[in-house]
């Protein structure tokens, strides 16, 4: 019975009407661009209103909690990259390359600090040290992700599928 109500509380439902109306009345134009402001806005306070709950003590302590930090940074750069190459003889039949290397490249990115502070809050876990770990694995994914990408998509890759130039 609990699953039920999980499933189909009123939160669940709206949000996936929102995604059904999206996918059929896409925004356009200048409702688009109101909608990315409004979009960037939101991330905007939800950083600042977390942040401004921390104290600086948290964050620093945050900060020092390194075995945190090193799970997830190996996670992030090296477990999930090598699941998603070690499923590829599984999920490459099922969806196809392009499907597949789109995939393999979510394995590559680092998670979302949205993300990091809401599944820690409903796990009550350190909230501090979850922001300070999902911001740095940010931080150094904008510089491992495309290293990342180039070695392991560029492998998955082979000859038959490089595009050429033609002018």
């Amino acid at each position: 019975m609990n699953l039920l109500l999980l499933l189909f509380d009123r939160f669940t439902l709206l949000l996936t009407a929102v995604v059904v109306l999206a996918t059929f009345l896409p925004a356009q134009g200048a409702f688009a661009v109101f909608f990315d402001w409004l979009t960037h806005g939101g991330i905007a306070l939800l950083f600042f209103l977390h942040g401004a709950r921390l104290s600086r003590r948290a964050i620093i302590d945050g900060a020092m909690h390194w075995r945190l930090h090193l799970l997830v940074f190996v996670c992030t750069f090296a477990m999930f990259p090598v699941l998603g190459l070690a499923l590829g003889p599984v999920l490459r039949p099922l969806l196809g390359d392009g499907l597949w290397l789109g995939m393999l490249y979510l394995c590559l990115l680092p998670g979302t600090v949205q993300s990091a502070i809401a599944f820690t809050s409903i796990a009550r876990g350190n909230i501090p040290a979850a922001v300070c770990a999902a911001s740095a694995s940010s931080l150094v994914g904008i510089v491992l992700t495309p290293l990342l990408a180039g070695l392991v998509l560029g492998s998955t890759q082979g000859h038959r599928t490089r595009m050429t130039c033609t002018s």
